[in-house]
């Protein structure tokens, strides 16, 4: 089959797009509101970009039904800081339950039952059950088309400047990601987790 986007003329019951596009690691970012409150969101939309220095981007697309961007961005945006926190398969059912849409203000950290860690260089805290998190300070937002001007496309862009990781995961000097099992999204209300590799090498 075949499609345009533009035109949505796929002929399925859904878009397959994001089904395509998969797995996508999802990043669960900590931010701090100007008042100081918590806010924790997960998007599937997010990724590293750059090694050294080390970069990673999430894309807040959409808007609150009160507000025109997500606290996500906003906050970022604002505070110049964000963490992000690595969703687990342990971790499932609370990294959903903060993908509620909640009114402004709400501690969804808190609201999930999940208790915070300190950071060591930006101020807002970490999941502390997480087995990783990126520390990150604020770098730019990049605008993106949109099909409708009342939901704002972007990447939020940050470097990681300091990060976590759990010493149960280090193996013989390396990082086993087996041992945290992270979750990633595929298309419509799918996830997977991250249980087995192979190794290839490079030709010279």
């Amino acid at each position: 089959m075949f499609y345009e986007p533009a035109r949505n003329d796929h002929g399925l019951a859904l878009n397959p797009f994001k089904s395509l596009v998969v797995p996508r690691p999802i990043g669960w970012i900590t931010t701090l509101s100007p008042a100081g409150i918590v806010n924790l969101a997960p998007f599937s939309f997010y990724n590293a970009f750059a090694d050294e220095p080390p970069i990673v981007g999430f894309a807040p697309g959409g808007r609150k039904p009160d507000r025109p961007v997500k606290d996500s961005r906003a906050n970022a945006e604002a505070s110049g800081e964000f963490v992000v926190n690595m969703a687990t398969f342990d971790l499932r059912q609370a990294m959903n339950a903060t993908s509620a849409t909640l009114p402004q203000g709400v501690d969804e950290m808190a609201r999930a039952g999940l208790e915070p860690a300190p950071s060591r260089l930006v101020r807002p805290p970490r999941v502390a059950a997480a087995p990783v998190a990126l520390e990150c300070r604020y770098l730019k937002t990049v605008g993106l088309p949109s099909l409708d001007p009342e939901e704002p496309n972007c990447i939020v862009l940050g470097q990681v400047v300091g990060i976590h990781i759990s010493e149960a995961l280090i193996r013989d000097g390396r990082v086993d990601i087996t041992l945290a099992r992270p979750i990633a999204r595929l298309g419509y209300s799918l996830y997977t987790t991250v249980e087995t590799t192979f190794a290839m090498r490079r030709p010279d």
